[in-house]
């Protein structure tokens, strides 16, 4: 609708943020995103997993794993005069570590660190571990990631399943687990692009994990967002 009316940039900024508008970056959701699924899966399934945990005195646990790169990370954002940018230098190589990770709401926090691919016996490895940590059943809710479907890891989950049971997410739809927040929180800390070696990347990723271990406050965060404040039952 053309209304005739002309205004500058900074006019129609004004004009938006007196009507209670305010620049912000959009959240990116995928083309594919089931909408049934995830009602169902807000409404339904978590808490059905839910109820069964508390019945069980079982621990409910988010999983996620994701990488550092050094030729994809953004060396971020620094104060320099106008016109003048700065330089920050970084490695040329390529190096990547893996993450294993998993948070529940009573902020709690688990995680592995690897060089090598994501596969089946790293993830059984890592539910081994976590259920032998937690020290009680455990429902660990995961994406659809083709290694958590797997033939290996549903072997491995009939064999432990007093100990551990694995439930999917909707597809397409990370914003609903909480421990995509710490992927995020993981990747503005750790500057991958200023490492020298994958070994240092390991090193600062572990470090920077460990610290987190240390911040309950934080952990509890990530289940306060907008889209992960459903998992608090």
């Amino acid at each position: 609708m053309v209304i005739g009316v002309v205004m500058t940039e900074q006019g129609a900024g004004l004009w938006l943020r007196r009507h209670g508008f305010s620049p912000q970056r959009p959240a990116k959701r995928a083309y594919e995103q089931q909408p049934a699924a995830m009602r169902a899966w807000l409404d339904e399934e978590y808490p059905a997993i839910a109820a069964r945990a508390k019945t069980e005195n079982a621990m409910v646990v988010w999983a996620d794993q994701t990488g550092l790169r050094s030729d994809t990370a953004l060396p971020g954002r620094s104060w320099a005069p106008k016109g003048r940018t700065p330089v920050v230098r970084v490695t040329g190589k390529r190096l990547r570590v893996n993450v294993m990770s998993a948070v529940s709401a009573k902020s709690a926090l688990w995680f592995t660190v690897f060089l090598g691919r994501f596969t089946a016996p790293v993830f059984t490895a890592f539910l081994d571990r976590l259920a032998r940590h937690a020290g009680r059943k455990v429902h660990v809710i995961v994406d659809r990631h083709p290694v958590h479907r797997s033939k290996a890891v549903r072997q491995w989950l009939d064999a432990n399943a007093k100990r551990l049971e694995l439930h999917l997410m909707p597809g397409y739809s990370p914003e609903l687990n909480p421990d995509e927040l710490l992927n995020a929180d993981l990747k503005r800390n750790v500057h991958a692009s200023r490492v020298h070696t994958a070994d240092q990347l390991a090193h600062d990723t572990r470090r920077f994990l460990h610290r987190r271990q240390r911040q309950p406050h934080l952990v509890r965060g990530y289940f306060r967002a907008r889209h992960t404040a459903y998992t608090i039952m």
